[in-house]
């Protein structure tokens, strides 16, 4: 068990280096880099209020439900692949005290 952990581990790491090599400059481009700023922090305070109202495993639909419908109400739309990257970057960071 210990081996498969360290794997996800070293895999999660490396999905978050290419997000932040790639992704993340790639976003900054394409929506410019102040509302992307702003995109940011508020995925990071969707995703902790998600964690903090549906409490337990087995709900990340809900919390991704709304985390989605805080950002359409505070009027972003973006790309539905692009938005997992920052949910998931933002869980991530939140998780791991980053």
């Amino acid at each position: 068990m210990t081996d498969i952990t360290q794997i996800l581990m070293a895999t999660m790491t490396l999905i978050m280096s290419m997000i932040t090599a790639f992704l993340i400059p790639y976003l900054k481009e394409k929506i410019g880099e102040k509302k992307f700023a702003e995109l940011s922090r508020w995925v990071s305070v969707a995703v902790t209020a998600a964690e903090q109202i549906y409490v337990g495993s087995g709900r990340g639909t809900e919390k991704k439900q709304y985390v989605l419908e805080f950002l359409n109400s505070k009027g972003f739309t973006v790309d539905t692949n692009v938005l997992d990257n920052l949910i998931e970057s933002a869980v991530y960071a939140m998780k791991n005290g980053v």
